[in-house]
């Protein structure tokens, strides 16, 4: 314990210093936003990767993983192509050249200025502030079940100290600290998932043997699971079952395309100085994501044997049916104490690095695209609203990890991203690519997208809907489908993520009224292509 203490104040001293040195460079608003439009390409990568890899996903899909097993590495490829080659190659290049043109500083910024609407700007900073802390509590939940796992600290405490760690730095450093800290942690966390992926096979007898091992557990599947269509952790589930619905609409498909539009990523393509960091970036980026998400999930699935075979137990039975401390109590239990201390700071580090940018976007949202641009508050007052901003997305964050229920990290994750996806992506990739694209196509667009995802999940959806309540209370029904025949195609709707039906939605929308409204002034269009 004395150990885990001393390591990790070495660590905040680090992070602290990281922080001061951001703060201390930290002159104007696009220093800021955008940390100067200045980053190299090792620290952008290890940013976007530290922030798109957090404690959601090591924890929270590491435990979903514990639970459908090998599955969840059809996420890890969507990781690899869609998260880095696509991002960075075909979308991050096009952002930073147009963001730049348009002197943009935020990712709703963008899109305003893309189609000359300060409604676009201002209803996407809305969206991003008012549901952005949903995202965060998911990460802010991982990381603090690790600590209370790991420091027998009670879950509130370790969720107020996490909490108020990261608000000392994003409130006062911007984007600078962030990012800095983000590569340190970034570091971190590749040394150690590195070392986890070596130990988790050893303690097996190797690759061949460990996977033999899980595939021979076919048996022990709960018969829950196996009901939702589950066959084993290596074979994954039955096609067309829930469980099957579950694992590839809402955990490969949401999150895997979710990640085009997420605001807090695509910020990070217009803060190097040229197309050239972000070749590079893609080196970087194409080895540590999945690293990351790889080693997460492998160990989250082998979990289940290693467990078996030291205690008698699976994992989600060893961690009390909430598999979102099935990654913790692993690493608490099967893995060497000093290894314990360390892991614990590489989950800091990954919740650290995407909490501040979380909460860095949801302040922006708030001061720059809501206040200053669309309510028209004076621009030199957008850098203390944003920072009041960060204040209240932290402490939204803080609420609903209060109230979140168990087992809640990986769909919280996946309704933001893609709630994005439907919201933005369309728009987003009309408008770097498309000079057909108009202001009213990507309103509509956007609002269709966003009450197509709202519906969906409020009326359909049946984990979403049944906990909220709202369908229930208006039709007397759980979800709208719930009384159609069990096994029909109609009852299975409630186990599609709501991104497969509001993002085709929000893209039909978009192409289909601007083809039948007035094309863009000819002048701004060439201001936006002007880099391009």
């Amino acid at each position: 314990m004395v150990t885990k203490i001393v390591i990790t104040c070495i660590y905040l001293a680090v992070i602290f210093y990281l922080g001061f040195k951001g703060w201390q460079s930290t002159k104007k608003s696009t220093d800021y936003m955008l940390a100067g439009r200045q980053m190299n390409p090792f620290i952008m990568a290890m940013s976007y990767g530290a922030t798109f890899v957090s404690t959601s996903a090591i924890i929270g899909f590491g435990g979903a993983a514990g639970l459908f097993g090998f599955p969840l590495l059809w996420l890890t490829l969507a990781t690899i192509v869609v998260g880095v080659l696509i991002a960075m190659v075909f979308f991050g290049k096009r952002t930073r050249r147009m963001g730049l043109a348009l002197e943009s500083h935020t990712f709703p910024e963008l899109l305003g200025r893309r189609y000359d609407s300060r409604f676009i700007q201002g209803f996407a900073g809305g969206i991003i502030f008012l549901f952005i802390p949903v995202y965060a509590a998911a990460v802010l939940i991982g990381i603090s079940r690790m600590m209370e796992i790991s420091f027998g600290l009670p879950y509130d405490t370790a969720l107020l100290l996490i909490s108020f760690i990261l608000a000392g730095y994003v409130i006062t450093g911007g984007m600078k600290a962030v990012m800095y800290t983000d590569a340190f942690q970034g570091l971190i966390m590749a040394v150690m998932m590195i070392i986890l992926i070596i130990s988790t096979y050893a303690m097996l007898g190797g690759v061949t043997e460990a996977h033999q091992a899980l595939t021979d557990m076919v048996n022990l599947m709960p018969a829950k699971l196996q009901n939702g269509g589950m066959i084993g952790w290596t074979q994954g589930a039955k096609f067309g079952t829930p469980l099957w619905l579950v694992i590839y609409t809402t955990i490969v498909y949401g999150v895997g395309i979710g990640v085009l539009a997420q605001p807090q990523l695509a910020v990070r393509f217009m803060t190097v100085p040229s197309d050239r960091e972000l070749n590079r970036a893609v080196l970087y980026g194409g080895l540590f994501i999945p690293l990351m998400t790889g080693v997460a999930f492998i160990t989250g699935a082998l979990s289940n044997a290693i467990f078996y075979k030291e205690v008698g137990k699976i994992s989600i039975a060893v961690a009390g049916g909430n598999m979102d401390k099935i990654i913790p109590m692993f690493i608490e239990q099967m893995m060497p104490s000093w290894f314990s201390a360390l892991f614990l700071l590489a989950m800091l580090a990954a919740g650290m690095s995407t909490l501040s940018s979380q909460y860095h976007v949801g302040g922006t949202a708030l001061g720059r695209d809501f206040f200053e641009r669309f309510i028209n508050v004076p621009a030199e007052k957008s850098v203390k609203i944003t920072r009041i901003g960060v204040a209240i997305t932290l402490l939204a964050a803080i609420l609903w990890a209060w109230v979140l229920p168990p087992s809640i990290i990986a769909r919280a994750t996946a309704f933001f991203f893609g709630l994005c996806a439907a919201s933005f992506l369309p728009i987003y990739l009309l408008g770097l690519y498309w000079k057909g694209m108009t202001k009213k196509a990507a309103k509509v667009s956007m609002v269709g997208g966003f009450s197509a995802s709202m519906f969906w999940l409020l009326f359909v959806h049946a984990k979403e809907a049944a906990a909220i309540g709202l369908c229930k209370n208006l039709t007397g029904l759980d979800t709208l489908v719930s009384s159609a025949a069990k096994g029909s195609w109609v009852w299975l709707l409630q186990w599609v993520d709501p991104n497969v039906v509001a993002l085709p939605v929000s893209m039909a929308l978009a192409i289909g009224v601007a083809m039948i409204t007035p094309k863009m002034a000819e002048k701004h269009l060439e201001k936006c292509w002007i880099n391009i």
